[in-house]
């Protein structure tokens, strides 16, 4: 296992030294976001974009929208420099507004999305005039309205699209909404050859300074907009519309591996962060205010701009060590190779741990996925956990130490929290890669098989037992399992601990049951624990291997089904073993399995 921290010279600081980055967006991103709107200095009334009620003029909006020569495309430049005014006018009128007036202007057009009270939050952050404030509402402006527009969009379809942009594209919206308006819609957030509003942040390329506060005056009046549209929509198709459940994070206990942050931790982050070569110079303030949401108790906040920001450390990591450029799909920072196929060099840098983590919070399908489930705008903010901002946070600490010189590191290691951390981080394993789950699955149905004996039977079914046990067939069993389960224990684990006692588990009723479910539990447990000890199979073997698991999954498919209270297959059921436990024992005398192929013997169990 790769250490995060060894006895090596300290050398992780000086992979990112090189001139300071000024912006992680590319010249044309740049262009079209800090320049483009503010080329026209035309000023634009605000009585044509919104009424003194709130009433959104959508006709000024969708007239500044330009279109190619064949009107085939959007003109997104042309649109952007267009639309320059217009946000502006709306960014003026909305900083000249009390928030009680914001309120009885706007809020009834708001109750439309699944999160109406985050609006006056975002309002609150553009009277501040704070840009990382005014960034992480922009983010979650547009999770929210990503979510809210695939409700309305299961008014009409089936099956809601996944990403923002072919949501935007859809017929089904266009249908509610208008094309025109969608148009507006995909300008600031629905295409890469847009503003891209929504990726920009989520990615974490656009530092704080980087997004002009109009943009997010201006996503705040189109969401109005679109609630008056759906409105007039839902009047005349007497349709009512329903918002999805927020999701429940899952396999959260598995995960939770640091301890709560103290505030010595939080006191020597705050320390870091200004130190650490991880965090890029312009995106400081992300990582000021995370600290500061984290301490106010905004987890779901800290959250999101640790998420961000840890993908902007790493993709900066990512693009020094494979030497290409940094703006690159974010896709290929866990990847294993890279799309021309070499090796990516990130997860050797990192190690193991520290990718089992990534891996675990952000892609493992059995995993909480959390930048994928926030960024979608699934996730209820208020209910998001402490605990797992907590892993984040000590995550964060930790990998920042990582690229701080080694004099700093090892005044900040004599600190017992902080070694503390750097212990666990070292030794952290996947907690949601399949293989982990198979471990919980084993251990759960080991536990299963040893309260057997305390079940309850109906006296009908102990007397059919007992008229069962003098079956030849049964005796047959019998004999295979004994001689079955004394070559598996020859392939024992010397500390055995978890399955050392399931030969003296109780087996007076139901006698053949316990005892076959024992020995496949125990048959798959070795097999788990001696695979990454067999270098290889040919083809044949492989197939004829994969055949035999499979013989031994479809018996256990069969089993269930004879044995459920509509056919009790009683008979069949002994049959049915029978010929399942001669198959185990043929191919065990093949010595094929993966317990007969391990290069070396397994010292400990790794369940």
């Amino acid at each position: 296992m790769t250490l995060w921290f060894s006895s090596t010279p300290f050398r992780e600081s000086e992979v990112l030294i090189g001139d300071p980055i000024t912006t992680c967006l590319s010249p044309s991103v740049y262009d079209i976001i800090c320049n483009l709107g503010f080329q026209l200095r035309e000023n634009c009334d605000i009585n044509s974009i919104v009424t003194q009620n709130g009433e959104v003029c959508w006709k000024t909006i969708t007239d500044c929208v330009s279109y190619t020569e064949s009107d085939q495309g959007l003109d997104y430049w042309g649109s952007v420099r267009l639309l320059g005014p217009v946000c502006e006018a709306v960014h003026s009128h909305f900083l000249s507004l009390t928030k009680g007036q914001f309120e009885i202007q706007y809020a009834p057009w708001f109750q439309w999305t699944s999160f109406p009270e985050l609006f006056p939050e975002i309002f609150d952050a553009l009277e501040s005039l704070q840009s990382p404030a005014i960034s992480l509402s922009l983010m979650k402006l547009t999770s929210c309205l990503e979510r809210t527009l695939g409700d309305v969009f299961l008014l009409i379809g089936k099956e809601c699209p996944f990403l923002l942009r072919d949501l935007l594209a859809s017929e089904e919206l266009a249908q509610v909404f208008g094309q025109s308006v969608m148009n507006v819609l995909k300008v600031f957030v629905g295409s890469p050859c847009g503003l891209n509003l929504r990726n920009i942040l989520w990615h974490g390329f656009a530092s704080p300074e980087e997004i002009p506060p109009k943009y997010c005056s201006m996503m705040i009046l189109l969401t109005a907009g679109l609630g008056q549209l759906l409105k007039s929509y839902l009047q005349n198709t007497k349709l009512t519309l329903a918002h999805r459940s927020f999701i429940t994070l899952t396999n959260l206990e598995d995960l939770i591996v640091f301890p709560d942050v103290t505030y010595e931790v939080l006191s020597v982050l705050d320390e870091v962060m200004t130190k650490s070569a991880f965090i890029l110079k312009i995106m400081l303030p992300y990582w000021e205010v995370a600290l500061v949401k984290f301490k106010s108790h905004r987890f779901a906040d800290c959250a999101i701009l640790l998420l961000t920001q840890l993908e902007t450390g790493l993709r900066n990591v990512f693009a020094t060590l494979n030497r290409c450029p940094k703006r690159l799909l974010t896709a290929e920072i866990l990847a294993k190779h890279l799309n021309d196929g070499k090796i990516n060099q990130l997860p050797l840098f990192l190690g193991e741990p520290a990718m089992e983590f990534l891996w675990d919070f952000l892609n493992h399908q059995e995993g909480p996925r959390i930048r994928d489930h926030l960024s979608h705008g699934e996730i209820d903010l208020h209910e998001f956990s402490k605990e797992t901002t907590n892993q984040l946070l000590a995550f964060s600490v930790v990998l920042l130490l990582r690229f701080v010189d080694e004099g700093l590191l090892s005044v900040f290691k004599e600190k017992a929290a902080v070694e503390l951390l750097i212990s666990l981080a070292e030794g952290y394993s996947s907690r949601c890669h399949p293989v982990f789950q198979l471990k919980k699955q084993v251990l759960s149905c080991e536990e299963s098989i040893r309260v057997w004996a305390l079940l309850p039977f109906p006296e009908e079914l102990t007397r059919e037992a007992v008229r069962l046990e003098d079956n030849s067939e049964t005796n047959a069993c019998h004999s295979l399992i004994t001689k079955i389960t004394d070559e598996l224990y020859h392939h024992m684990p010397e500390n055995h601990c978890v399955l050392k006692d399931l030969d003296r588990l109780p087996t007076e009723i139901i006698r053949l049951l316990s005892p076959v479910l024992s020995l496949i539990l125990l048959l798959i447990a070795l097999e788990l624990v001696n695979i990454h000890a067999v270098c290889g199979k040919n083809v044949h073997e492989y197939q004829q291997y994969l055949k035999f698991v499979k013989s031994i999954l479809q018996y256990m498919e069969n089993l269930v089904a004879y044995t459920s209270y509509e056919k009790n297959k009683w008979n069949e059921t002994i049959n049915l073993t029978h010929t399942a436990l001669l198959k185990i024992w043929t191919f065990s005398e093949k010595k094929q399995m993966l317990i007969h192929l391990a290069k070396k013997p397994t010292s400990k169990v790794l369940l």
